[in-house]
């Protein structure tokens, strides 16, 4: 590689930047991520995201709903475990 590509003034962690594009990502993830490390720190970054319930806690119609919108056949006879089973292998 000749030198380092200037991404611009709009990243503000060059050096993340640098590394992610190095990895083969899209210009646009490379700025995205780099700029959301630098909005907070580097490990908080991918810890990003929402939290969702484990399967264990949620009610059988729950879990049949869940299965309905995965377009999981069968899921009306199958049992808690089952479900969880299903969902988790889907």
């Amino acid at each position: 590689m000749p030198g380092k590509r200037d991404p611009g003034p709009s990243v503000k962690d060059k050096e993340m930047y640098e590394a992610l594009r190095d990895e083969g990502n899209s210009k646009e993830k490379s700025a995205r991520i780099a700029n959301a490390a630098a909005a907070t720190s580097r490990s908080a970054v991918g810890h990003k995201g929402g939290s969702a319930e484990d399967y264990e806690d949620r009610t059988v119609d729950e879990l049949r709903k869940r299965a309905a919108e995965l377009e999981i056949s069968g899921r009306s006879k199958m049992t808690k475990a089952e479900l969880i089973d299903a969902l988790r292998h889907h």
